[in-house]
């Protein structure tokens, strides 16, 4: 999973809130194609980070998975960033906890969602969060196209029948999407608050303190198995670590509006992780789903820029 902010730029990454505003230039030629190379490289690593987060739930538990994937996320963020966190107002440190409530509720029921449906389907029916607010922030009737195209593939994705595709992972999903909307308002809020990424170091604090206690009530000490803590430090790595550096880099290269296209494409592979690491297939109709969902985001944030 992935994450957001809202800059029509960042309409799937975390990370853009504080680098997008650095970008003033784009040199064309190779410079873009290093930039698309690393957005990709980038959004693979999330979502395959995703699938090897799935193969721990049998010993973890999605609770417990989620756990340590944000508890190492928040070490890593703090001991790169080293935030600073003197001479700030309550109304920031408000932003800050509301940002960080937003990152764990997501993650958290991002996990449950994967726990009971595809990586494919729960991702793309995550990102009708961020989609929708992208609709409504443009305020343009070809929003409504997009809409009605993503709601479409939605309904396809279900194929009327969101009971066979798991009722509760749907829900789970959905809600998911909906903490990712929040996200992305908190996260331009924080943004504008927190220089570098300060904000998002101290927000998955919070989100590892809501985290842990879940997780360690569902699993106790199985957390502390050294296979299990490796698999989290990996999954930590590639969910977060690796995929906000290559961001970062990507976000100097390339248009913020380029960059958001590309990270629209995260349903499609996350359908692709899902097959080729937990042998999740989707149907013919399924894949046509997620395609028209990929096409309605990346219409959407053409739209609002």
């Amino acid at each position: 999973m992935t994450s957001t902010a809202q800059n029509p730029s960042a309409v799937q990454n975390p990370s853009a809130t504080t680098a997008a505003p650095l970008v003033t230039r784009h040199a064309a030629g190779r410079g873009s194609l290093g930039g698309v190379g690393l957005v990709l490289a980038g959004a693979v690593t999330g979502q395959f980070g995703s699938a090897f987060a799935a193969l721990l739930f049998p010993r973890a538990g999605a609770l417990g998975a989620v756990a340590l994937r944000v508890a190492f996320a928040a070490l890593l963020l703090l001991v790169v960033t080293r935030p600073r966190l003197r001479g700030y107002s309550r109304a920031d440190w408000s932003v800050a906890v509301g940002f960080g409530l937003a990152l764990g509720g997501m993650n958290i029921l991002f996990y449950q969602a994967i726990d009971r449906i595809p990586l494919g389907a729960a991702v793309t029916l995550e990102v009708l969060g961020p989609l929708l607010l992208s609709v409504v922030a443009s305020r343009r009737p070809a929003g409504l196209v997009w809409a009605g195209l993503a709601l479409a593939g939605v309904f396809l994705l279900g194929r009327g029948d969101f009971g066979r595709l798991g009722a509760a992972g749907v829900a789970f999903a959905l809600g998911a999407g909906a903490m990712w909307a929040a996200y992305i308002v908190f996260s331009a809020r924080a943004g504008a608050r927190f220089p570098r990424l300060d904000g998002l170091a101290i927000a998955m604090t919070v989100a590892a303190v809501i985290s842990l206690p879940l997780g360690i009530g569902a699993t106790g000490g199985t957390l502390l198995e050294p296979g299990v803590l490796g698999l989290g430090l990996a999954i930590a790595v590639m969910s977060s670590g690796v995929p906000y550096a290559l961001e970062m880099l990507a976000l100097r290269r390339l248009p913020a509006a380029t960059f958001a296209v590309l990270t629209s494409l995260a349903p499609a592979l996350a359908a692709m992780a899902g097959y080729l690491v937990l042998d999740q297939g989707l149907s013919p109709l399924q894949c046509a789903a997620v395609a028209m969902v990929v096409a309605a985001s990346a219409g959407a944030i053409r739209t609002g820029t």
